[in-house]
């Protein structure tokens, strides 16, 4: 049954029912425990995107919900919000939200109310504890109302996270302005510079995709994959065992390398074009064969959930076609949608659009399709490339052992200037050298775990939003979202080590539409490799240019200077960094005046 009007008329005649979330009043001589909410379906201590997506494909009657999706046992007494709840019953029903007895639209458009709408807060369901629960849960319970499933494993690494010093300088953030935060977790991230960029696709919390796995009548794809292993290629959940790990899923890869920060959903839908593949070529902007896909589903589709930050905004589309399409025409690529800014569906603006013909080779080999658009998703956030587009050797914007870079080149992590900019690291993970304290020393962890940090040197004063220039350094290792450089990329001579990027972060504003003024594409002495660029790497040479225990990096090195006013790097830091020891999962570094 899938009548999207109907949907829309139900919803008309109750948009005035609220949810009021109102303080627990319990008995004093009973401990109430937060062990939940209403509307969690797929028991992940939250409610986001991902459930709006299962309770619409409920109500649509496409899966079922089950005890593993929708209920929770009950141990003793619930109550929901403060107010008496069936505790009668053997189950508690999450997916029943408003407590009528049955999961219907009415429950969908209030989980829509605070997912997308930010209308109310999620009910809070509460448990009353026996003696013995009370005392097995101590330790935890201060901390069970706001740490969340994805950021468990966070809590027990705290203490390793922060920066550490053995002067009497500080090494956590220094600007009011630059440690605004975001609250996602039980710690605090900060806020994502790249926010405020052209990006439609948020880059913290909850962000949604729609996926379009198109061919053409005349071609063709060679494998045609299930909807379910394009769905477990884009949104699947983590799997170290996969063939494809750390590529096992688009969604699996960011919820890593964020730290739990982003949690990417969505939904596969399959598609046959009208018309053959000429038929939609030559048309950079692919606006034909959006606008085309879009009028094929907007009848039987809501695409309101695919806005997961409630702007009535598509937060990104991506469409796939069969490789055999070419490169000419169907080499993947991001961008906003350039269509007219008036076609919408369901009242939703189109973001940005994905377009590419990386395709599933097998049920088993998907690895290109994924890391393929990884890349181009980080595009959707907001990110530039990071090669280089007119290179006169070549079009490789970060060299050697330390240039591996998903924004570069596409089988590797996220670096620290790409998490800085997305908001992946949390308020104690950043730290900015204060030269007025001459010497600095700081304990770097592993950045491809969730205990990577960075350290920031700043070009004289920092700017909002790391807006200016700046050195940033971290302590990359071949391990988790790194770990196919092992495989893939055999001659990398060294298998971590510290490195250092230069970043000019200056934000152009063009009628509002703000973006790097120093990314590649954006200027002459950027596209001509000879001045300012928004990323570079120390010593950008194609040798071993991590840096390891008794390494120093100073003006000696390449590229280790600021940007003279003609855009060369000329200018001296008067700062000299030494690796003083590496071990496992971290080193420290000294950073002094010279």
């Amino acid at each position: 049954m899938k009548n999207k009007y109907l949907k829309r008329k139900l919803m008309a005649l109750i948009s005035a029912i609220s949810v009021s979330v109102c303080a627990v009043s319990m008995s004093a001589s009973a401990d109430w425990v937060h062990i939940g909410y209403m509307g969690d379906l797929n028991n992940d201590s939250q409610v986001n995107v991902a459930d709006l997506l299962l309770m619409s494909k409920y109500i649509l009657a496409k899966v079922q919900l089950t005890s593993e999706n929708a209920y929770n046992v009950k141990e003793h007494f619930y109550s929901i919000n403060g107010s008496e709840a069936d505790n009668s019953l053997e189950y508690l029903q999450t997916s029943d939200i408003n407590q009528d007895g049955r999961t219907d639209i009415f429950d969908l458009i209030l989980m829509r109310k605070y997912v997308i709408n930010k209308w109310s807060d999620p009910v809070y369901i509460w448990n009353e504890e026996t003696e013995s629960d009370t005392e097995s849960t101590t330790e935890t319970s201060t901390t069970d109302s706001t740490t969340s499933a994805s950021s468990t494993s966070a809590t027990s690494t705290a203490s390793s996270t922060s920066p550490t010093t053995t002067s009497s300088a500080t090494t956590s953030l220094s600007s009011t302005d630059i440690m605004t935060t975001t609250a996602t977790t039980a710690f605090e991230f900060i806020e994502a510079p790249v926010k405020d960029l052209y990006g439609s696709m948020p880059s913290q919390n909850n962000a949604s995709m729609v996926v379009f796995y198109v061919d053409f009548p005349d071609c063709p794809y060679t494998y045609e994959p299930t909807t379910a292993e394009i769905e477990k290629a884009v949104f699947g959940s983590e799997d170290t065992s996969s063939k494809n790990y750390p590529f096992e899923s688009i969604s699996a890869f960011y919820k890593r390398s964020s730290k739990g920060s982003l949690n990417i959903s969505g939904e596969v839908f399959r598609y046959t074009t009208k018309e053959n593949k000429s038929a939609y070529e030559g048309d950079i902007y692919h606006v034909n064969l959006i606008n085309e896909i879009f009028e094929a589903f907007k009848d039987s589709e809501d695409f309101t959930i695919f806005d997961g930050n409630g702007d009535k905004v598509i937060d990104s589309t991506l469409i796939s076609v069969p490789a055999s399409a070419g490169d000419d025409n169907w080499w993947p690529a991001a961008g906003q949608y350039g269509g007219n800014a008036d076609f919408k569906v369901d009242g939703m603006s189109i973001g940005h659009v994905i377009v590419g013909n990386a395709q599933i080779e097998s049920k088993a080999d998907y690895k290109n399709f994924t890391s393929s658009y990884l890349h181009e998703t980080g595009h959707c956030m907001g990110l530039p490339d990071y090669y280089l587009y007119n290179g006169e050797k070549d079009f490789e914007g970060l060299h050697g052992s330390a240039g591996y870079e998903m924004m570069d080149e596409t089988n590797a992590d996220f670096s620290a200037v790409s998490k800085l900019m997305l908001g992946w690291y949390k308020r104690e993970q950043v730290a900015i050298y204060d030269p007025t304290t001459k010497t600095q020393t700081y304990t770097l962890n592993n950045a491809q775990k969730e205990n990577g940090n960075c350290i920031i040197i700043p070009c004289g004063k920092l700017e909002n939003n790391y807006y200016s220039e700046f050195l940033i350094l971290e302590y990359t290792t071949l391990d988790v979202n790194n770990s196919r450089l092992k495989k893939d990329y055999w001659w990398r001579s060294s298998g971590a080590g510290v490195r250092v990027f230069h970043v000019e972060g200056t934000v152009s504003d063009n009628i509002g539409w703000k973006y790097w003024k120093y990314a590649s594409g954006e200027n002459e002495a950027t596209n001509n490799d000879t001045g300012r660029r928004f990323i570079r790497i120390i010593d950008d040479t194609e040798t071993d240019n991590l840096y390891h225990a008794g390494d120093v990096i100073d003006s000696n090195i390449s590229g280790f200077k600021w940007y003279a006013e003609d855009g060369t790097q000329s200018v001296d830091t008067g700062i000299r960094i030494t690796v003083d020891s590496m071990e496992d999962d971290n080193c420290i570094i000294t950073v002094s005046e010279k």
